[in-house]
């Protein structure tokens, strides 16, 4: 009997680690990454490469929150650079014809970018057009939009209380060393805390991981699942706005072409955060943490001299592993 229930222990034991594994396997990782990285250059750990990585991740986090909201409803948005530009073009525009219009220009472009949202909104909420379809619709116009906007070239941002948005600290880096706290990390946390409000202490957060799991279920429920899509769509334009400014800021200029490829890392941020792309599972925490491994991964590269190119297949191949670990989880 003691020999039994010893087994039986150490299988609970056994369990239990497995669990708590699972339960850890993106902090883990994320640690494992950063080691490696630590031993592989010693500039690594150093206090200013540090703040860089979270001043970098940054603009990818605020686009990755969003585009959480979007897959946990089973949907995508592959519009979220397209979207960025619009607001950086149209932002830079106001300041150009004003300098002083800092408040305008910061609302007008975010709001301009949620306005056009809303046509991906309308096409998968309303007319039940699949989202990477819709999606692709409004990258297509929303680049175009940009382009004619801004006449094909980049325009200059005459603010520079904008521009220390993107290059500023929250205090004078001199004081502490040349290590300051960005601003743009600053927005990161701030956004990070009301999305993850918004998902899990509000009926409108509930919602979409009800719509997301199981979409006729939850209109049988009496939730206006069109209702659901169309904000949460709308939401993740306003938070592409909130990036678009970010980048415009860092790069001081509105750049019709920019964002060119940003919603690659999102979406590699949001599945290495472990939301399912079948929709219905997603943690804002799991996000950030995938965030990190993208800020982390590519940093390290850089510093390791490994070709941007190189850079691409690899995130490539995170994706695949991440789907297909997430559907082996699905199957159990």
């Amino acid at each position: 009997m003691m020999a039994f229930g010893g087994n039986k222990e150490g299988v609970l034991q056994r369990g239990n680690f497995r669990q708590y594994i699972r339960s850890y396997a993106l902090v883990i990782i994320f640690l494992g990454v950063c080691a490696i990285f630590a031993i592989a250059s010693p500039t690594f750990l150093s206090p200013t490469n540090i703040v860089g990585v979270f001043r970098q991740i940054a603009i990818n986090g605020v686009l990755a929150l969003g585009m959480t909201l979007v897959i946990i409803t089973g949907g995508i948005d592959l519009s979220v650079g397209s979207l960025m530009a619009i607001t950086g073009v149209v932002s830079a525009m106001i300041l150009e014809n004003d300098p002083n219009m800092l408040a305008v220009a910061l609302i007008v472009g975010i709001g301009a970018a949620a306005v056009v949202s809303m046509w991906t909104a309308v096409l998968v909420a309303k007319m039940k057009i699949a989202p990477f379809i819709a999606s692709l619709s409004t990258m297509t116009i929303a680049r175009g939009i940009a382009l004619v906007l801004a006449d094909g070239i980049p325009h200059t941002i005459k603010n520079a209380e904008y521009s220390q948005i993107g290059n500023g600290y929250l205090w004078d880096a001199s004081l502490t060393g040349g290590v300051g706290f960005p601003i743009l990390v600053l927005i990161l946390i701030v956004i990070a805390v009301i999305t993850t409000i918004i998902l899990y202490n509000t009926k409108f957060g509930r919602y979409i991981y009800a719509v997301g799991g199981n979409e006729h279920a939850a209109e049988a429920s009496g939730v206006n699942v069109v209702k659901i899509k169309f904000w949460t769509y709308v939401l993740n334009g306003v938070l592409c706005g909130v990036a678009g400014m970010m980048l415009a800021a860092r790069i001081t200029s509105g750049q019709p072409n920019a964002g060119d490829g940003y919603e690659l890392d999102a979406i590699t941020a949001v599945i290495i955060g472990g939301t399912s792309m079948a929709g219905g599972s997603g943690k804002i925490s799991g996000t950030i943490i995938g965030a990190l491994i993208i800020g982390v991964l590519d940093n390290g590269l850089v510093l390791l001299g490994v070709s941007s190119y190189y850079q691409q297949i690899i995130k490539g191949i995170i994706i695949a592993v991440a789907v297909l670990l997430d559907m082996k989880t699905k199957k159990r």
